[in-house]
């Protein structure tokens, strides 16, 4: 049988004081002077005392606690994500729990009774889907406070994040600039992210403004998000017959994969291939050719995402109009365009 658990009443017994002014002493509280908290912290830390969140929970109607659900943890711009918010969440004093929906819609309801089992205060998700968002606006007319990390046009949910059509317009129209019209496309980076469909819209648009033929051979689909997947497809594009000479990559890491398949096949980049990433993360600008990408600012994302967040818990009984509001992606032009 496990070790009891300390409670109030044996602090409160072994230091003499009531169990209420033992709480308030443990919670900080100055109506208790400063040596007896001293000594009541002292003897709940000898006495190995852990405090009981979901008692307190229930008490206070809040637990300080938020609920983050990414599609895939090994994204390296996600895990990214992961770290701001647990940052910025931090130094409002409020902890996180993660959990990975793995492209799996089922998954990712699983995920969301369970936070909402432990009493988080509020939900940050990117969400698998994001055409299909009723199950997350359902949770905002049931007061529960849920911010997308995502851009997204949908009305009756809250939302911060890049617009990716226009990032991938931005990129396609850049590699047109340069003289490119044939420009393949490496995405959607991986079949089971619906969001990648943006970037996809915004590639086509672009070249279908410039007055280009969209060819759909031209676009080459990664069976997952991995360099060895990008460099197989990258293969399969560059074997058409009328072959591309520029690509726009949905992700860095495709862009990377590319960069791979030109070192192996000899291939001249950008005078015989440009490549245009997404994301901006680290390792791009440091790749052998430094690679143009859209960058996508992380932590101001982050920021405002919790801010919004924790403004829709504060006042989560009379929640204001929902609101989408979309972070900049800029162009950074490298070597490699």
């Amino acid at each position: 049988m496990g070790q009891r658990k300390t409670t109030l009443a044996d602090i409160a017994a072994k230091t003499g004081y009531g169990t209420n002014t033992v709480s308030l002493a443990l919670r900080g509280s100055t109506r208790i002077s400063q040596a007896a908290r001293d000594l009541i912290r002292s003897a709940a830390a000898e006495m190995d005392y852990v405090p009981n969140q979901i008692a307190q929970s229930l008490v206070l109607n809040r637990s300080n606690t938020i609920g983050l659900i990414l599609h895939e943890i090994t994204n390296p711009v996600l895990t990214s994500v992961a770290h701001m918010v647990q940052k910025t969440l931090g130094k409002h004093g409020y902890s996180v729990l993660f959990a990975s929906s793995n492209g799996d819609p089922e998954e990712e309801l699983r995920a969301i009774a369970a936070f909402r089992s432990r009493m988080v205060d509020g939900l940050l998700i990117y969400p698998i889907d994001h055409s299909k968002l009723d199950h997350l606006k359902a949770l905002r007319r049931n007061h529960f406070p849920t911010v997308l990390l995502i851009h997204t046009e949908a009305e009756d949910i809250d939302a911060v994040g890049i617009n990716e059509r226009q990032g991938a317009f931005d990129a396609t129209r850049h590699l047109i600039e340069r003289g490119h019209r044939r420009i393949g496309t490496l995405g959607p980076a991986f079949t089971a992210s619906i969001g990648n469909v943006g970037k996809l819209q915004g590639y086509r648009q672009a070249i279908e403004k410039a007055g280009l033929p969209y060819d759909p051979e031209l676009v080459a689909t990664p069976f997952d998000h991995s360099i060895e997947a990008g460099v197989r497809a990258i293969e399969q594009l560059m074997a058409v017959k009328n072959r591309p000479t520029a690509v726009f990559a949905t992700s860095d890491l495709t862009a990377l994969a590319a960069l791979r398949w030109a070192a192996k096949t000899g291939t001249k980049i950008p005078d015989e291939l440009a490549i245009v990433g997404f994301d901006d993360t680290d390792y791009v600008a440091h790749a052998s050719t430094p690679i143009s990408s859209i960058h996508n600012d992380v932590e101001q994302l982050a920021t405002a995402a919790v801010e919004r967040l924790l403004y829709l818990i504060d006042n989560k009984e009379t929640l204001p109009p929902a609101i989408s509001k979309p972070t900049p992606g800029a162009l950074i032009v490298r070597e490699s365009s």
